[in-house]
Formats: structure tokens, sequence, C-alpha cells
């Protein structure tokens, strides 16, 4: 995200390759319906904004561009418990839609009950990959990963 841009121009950032102008301010419409947050304070420099605020930006200017692939590296890395829910609540909704996402998080149980495919990765090599609910169920990712 841009530091010194407002939220309203980081998300025209994210569609400055597209030139279908309608196009765009629907997209920002829905933008801001997806982010109410960020609605209300369209006009605030995004550098001013909390952690769990500037990943909502970074996730709405991301989606401007109409990307066919999302990929999301830890967006709740840093985040307040309730920011991530809300975070992984949005995302859902946004692969409910059909959006294909890749997403690499470190929070376990809330990726795989996410996803429908997941992968483990220990020292840069897969170690299990399967069907998400399959992996929820594993006795290895439950000891590695929830706590189980």
């Amino acid at each position: 995200m841009f530091a010194r841009l407002t939220i309203a121009e980081n998300l025209h950032m994210g569609a400055y390759i597209r030139r279908d102008k309608d196009g765009i301010a629907a997209d920002l419409a829905q933008m801001y319906t997806l982010f109410p947050r960020l609605a209300e304070r369209r006009s605030q420099l995004a550098g001013t904004l909390s952690g769990g605020e500037q990943q909502m930006l970074a996730l709405a200017r991301a989606l401007m561009s109409r990307p066919s692939l999302l990929m999301l590296d830890e967006p709740s890395m840093g985040l307040a418990p309730l920011m991530v829910e809300k975070i992984f609540d949005t995302i859902g909704s946004i692969a409910a839609q059909g959006m294909s996402i890749l997403l690499v998080e470190q929070n376990a149980q809330l990726a795989l009950q996410l996803a429908q495919r997941g992968y483990v990765m220990e020292s840069g090599h897969i170690t299990l990959s399967g069907k998400a609910r399959d992996l929820l169920g594993s006795d290895a990712v439950r000891r590695a990963y929830l706590g189980g």
C-alpha cells in the first residue's frame, strides 16, 4: 500500500492498468461495500490506518485489478484476533464468489477451514498434501500445527 496516498487513491492504483471507467466505478463501490471501514475513511492517508485496516486496503487494492488468481501471504500476521476473523471471513466471501486464491498462512486451523486443498511445508519441502478437511483431521497436522 502507498502510505502517502489516500484510501481512494490506493484503490484507484489497483485499477491502474484498467481502462473500463464504469467497471472501475462498480468495483470501487463493491470494495467499499465489502470493506465499510475503508468507505468511512476513503480520504484518510493509508499510512495512518491500523494494521487490520491496512490489510483490508491491500486486499481491496489487489481485487481492483480483477485478478484471475489472488495470492495472499500471511494475511493474519500481526493482527488482533477479531481482525483476523474479519479478514478470513472476507477471504471466504471472495472465494465463494469464484475467485481462485493461493493462501500462505501459518494459522493452519483458519487456513484449512477456508481451503479446498492444503499443503504442509517444512523446511521448504511439501511433507503433506490433500483435501483441507482431511488435513484438518490428520493426527500429524493436529500435533504439529493445531496444538492437539
